[in-house]
């Protein structure tokens, strides 16, 4: 006969299996409202006796579904407020479940309308991984990539150091410290951090990190084309047209095209260079070289 624990933790695997089921079926508009029915993680343990894991794994489907329908809502001031006492519950139940650590740092640093904008919790979610697994390199550089996201340069080279010196961590860990302790908008030191995120075990990460080193691309290609009709200014005394005047100049093999394929804009009354609206890549918001 089935314990009435082991028929709690069925029966609420199949309630949030039925809640995945509808909410494919009949999709909202907007996020409903979320309620926390337990605001311990301590008392949340007592609860699912030694259940613990297969509970945090329960909370991590609610997570990703809190997340997700937050994120897709058309509201204009998105509330993640429980995102963190989500994750908080989870990694409390299951202290080895490192991909809840991880992902509520990458969301909960991430600016609104994407994520809660409160690097302080990711912060703090990313200390108690480290007080859990001080062994592994990866929260200390996660921890540092928060403060990087805040333009906190300084503290995050101390937080990439931290993580380069645990033992077993990768090579590539050490260059992020000096490329920290320069100047906020390079983007050379803004490329090392997003290349170290492709070696990350969450997949969305790796993602957002290709683009975001397509950005940075982008970014320092505009510059390259600045200087260039800058340039053709200077020798005829206008700026160009269009890309076919450079080209004729000779300046040019052809249109510049940004790394996702779509052309740069050029404004033909001042030369000025920027990335095409419907580019997948747009908006730029990181900073800008200078």
């Amino acid at each position: 006969m089935i314990s009435n624990s082991v028929a709690i933790v069925v029966l609420a695997a199949a309630v949030i299996g039925l809640q995945i089921v509808r909410e494919r079926t009949f999709p909202s508009a907007d996020a409903p409202q979320q309620v926390l029915y337990v605001t311990s993680p301590a008392a949340l343990g007592r609860l699912a006796l030694s259940f613990d894991a297969i509970v945090a794994d329960l909370y991590w489907i609610r997570t990703i579904q809190y997340y997700g329908s937050t994120r897709l809502s058309t509201k204009a001031d998105k509330n993640y407020d429980l995102l963190y006492p989500l994750l908080d519950f989870t990694t409390s139940l299951d202290p080895d479940f490192s991909v809840p650590y991880r992902f509520g740092a990458f969301f909960l640093s991430e600016e609104r309308p994407g994520g809660a904008g409160r690097g302080d919790l990711a912060i703090r979610l990313l200390e108690k991984a480290i007080a859990a697994h001080p062994d592994r390199w990866e929260y200390p550089h996660d921890v540092a990539f928060v403060h990087y996201r805040n333009r906190d340069y300084r503290t995050a080279a101390r937080w990439f150091e931290r993580a380069a010196d645990t033992p077993g961590a990768p090579d590539w860990l050490r260059p992020l410290v000096g490329a920290m302790l320069t100047t906020g908008g390079d983007t050379m030191s803004a490329r090392l951090v997003w290349r170290s995120l492709l070696n990350s075990e969450v997949e969305f990460m790796r993602r957002d990190a290709a683009r975001r080193l397509q950005q940075l691309d982008a970014i320092d290609t505009i510059a390259l084309l600045k200087r260039a009709t800058g340039a053709y200014t200077a020798r005829t005394g206008r700026p160009p047209s269009s890309w076919q005047d450079m080209i004729r100049a000779g300046m040019l093999r052809g249109v510049p095209l940004d790394p996702v394929g779509t052309a740069y804009l050029l404004d033909p009354a001042s030369g000025d260079v920027t990335l095409d609206p419907r580019s997948s890549l747009s908006p730029l918001t990181m900073e800008q070289p200078s």
